[in-house]
């Protein structure tokens, strides 16, 4: 999608600091972090919201949250890390593009908001 800030960022147009890729998976660094340590995880193709990527590709959805969990362990070691997936208005999804945040470095309170 043209406009979706996410697509660029995957397409190359929009410079972002990633952090991993392969074919189907992106991560990068949030630009407006909530943890020492900010990550967001997305598919590289286009799903608005968790709900439509685990519809129409149940493996991608899994592949999705196994690098999120592959960066939080990473990052956030022994002592634990947050992955949250903000769906919908009332979710708290800004960015209609499917992505995992992955918080680590700091203890989380609950609940998240």
């Amino acid at each position: 999608m043209n406009g979706c800030i996410f697509c660029r960022i995957a397409g190359g147009q929009v410079p972002a600091n990633i952090i991993a890729r392969d074919d189907d998976v992106i991560a990068i660094e949030d630009l407006n972090p909530q943890a020492p340590s900010h990550t967001l995880v997305l598919p590289v193709a286009h799903y608005a919201t968790i709900v439509d990527l685990t519809r129409a590709e149940p493996a991608l959805a899994a592949r999705l949250m196994t690098v999120a969990s592959q960066l939080g362990s990473e990052r956030g070691g022994e002592r634990g890390f947050r992955l949250v997936v903000n769906t919908g208005e009332y979710g708290g999804q800004t960015v209609d593009h499917v992505h995992v945040h992955v918080l680590a470095g700091r203890r989380m309170s609950w609940p998240p908001g």
